[in-house]
């Protein structure tokens, strides 16, 4: 183990609308089955976006937000098992469930009645380090670079809870072509599934992207596909998204809602519902989505389109997410390691 620094830097939440601040935390030996983290990349997710516009109620007081944290692991706490110095590993937005209640004794620790998260009641990925709980932080395949791993933290992991609920639909739309959208492409592209992609209107940075990852039709989120679909998947927090998405279903079709917060669903026909069709959402992760996705992701391969950004920029790179300038994923480094590099340039022209 090197040295540790006594001080780290760190980005902070102050209030709602409030940009994140600068700050200096003290650097702690871990405790119990905890990790500490030396950061190498943290993508911001759009539920980064909610954490700071006050639409998730009640977080951490000064919270350091960022929950697709990639590092090295540099001390371990005396429980600790299965993990070593030295091990790089990722740490998700479940951060912490209490193991007790009914959801987590059935395998559904996902809806924890106690859980904590990463990057909103836990202190998050924008710093140089993080505490993380062990049975939490999962091992990285050699595959891909610390920033090429981050958005596969969130953005895959619930990305891969969502799909696994439509995975046998011939036919699958994705409303709102992000992080999450660019990974699931991939999965069901390999899967043999017709992929349809919904982006904003004259978003055509975010349609070339879908259809070099294979989607066979790319268009408006207003626009009715070519064909109608078997299943859809939203992952944009836009609730009048769902009667487009369930005008564009087969009758029998699934329509799930990705995402952790969403405005209002607007009132609409039931028509648009009838023919047994299913909404239904998508909550957190388990450890088990971990396993399967980090698995899984290497064998397709799931190529994230990242850039990378420094950490003293995360204000000005998170406007740019919020403005729908960025395609493909968004990742912080440490400031000095190399900021740009990534798989492809994902900053739209005049961004």
């Amino acid at each position: 183990m090197t040295s540790l620094p006594k001080r780290m830097s760190a980005m902070e939440f102050s209030g709602a609308g409030v940009p994140l601040r600068p700050a200096y935390r003290s650097v702690k030996l871990p405790t119990g089955r905890n990790l500490l983290v030396r950061v190498g990349a943290c993508g911001i997710c759009r539920t980064d976006l909610h954490v700071l516009d006050g639409d998730l109620p009640h977080p951490k007081p000064h919270v350091i937000p960022g929950h697709e944290v990639i590092g090295r692991v540099e001390a371990i706490g005396p429980s600790v098992r299965g993990i070593k110095v030295g091990d790089r590993v990722g740490v998700p937005w479940l951060g912490y469930t209490c193991g007790r209640c009914s959801y987590c004794r059935s395998g559904r620790e996902n809806l924890c009645e106690r859980p904590k998260f990463t990057g909103y009641t836990l202190d998050g990925g924008y710093a140089e380090f993080i505490t993380a709980d062990s049975h939490y932080a999962f091992p990285i395949p050699p595959a891909y670079s610390d920033a090429e791993a981050a958005p596969l933290m969130c953005a895959g992991l619930i990305g891969y809870r969502s799909w696994k609920l439509v995975r046998s639909a011939r036919r699958l739309g994705i409303y709102g072509f992000g992080a999450a959208a660019h990974i699931v492409a991939q999965l069901a592209v390999h899967e043999g599934q017709e992929v349809y992609a919904f982006t904003r209107s004259g978003d055509r940075s975010a349609q070339k992207l879908a259809r070099e990852l294979g989607a066979v039709w790319a268009g408006a989120s207003e626009e009715m596909p070519p064909k109608l679909l078997d299943a859809a998947i939203i992952f944009a927090p836009v609730g009048p998204l769902v009667p487009l998405a369930l005008k564009a279903l087969e009758k029998g079709g699934t329509l799930v809602l990705g995402g952790i917060h969403m405005t209002d669903i607007p009132a609409m026909p039931y028509d648009l519902l009838w023919g047994e069709r299913v909404v239904r959402s998508v909550a957190n992760l388990t450890r088990q989505d971990a396993i399967e996705f980090l698995a899984l992701a290497p064998r397709v391969p799931i190529r994230p389109h990242v850039t990378t950004f420094p950490l003293s920029e995360a204000n000005e790179t998170i406007a740019a997410l919020r403005a729908g300038r960025l395609v493909g994923a968004a990742v912080l480094v440490p400031d000095g390691a190399g900021a740009g590099a990534g798989r492809r340039p994902a900053t739209k022209r005049g961004a």
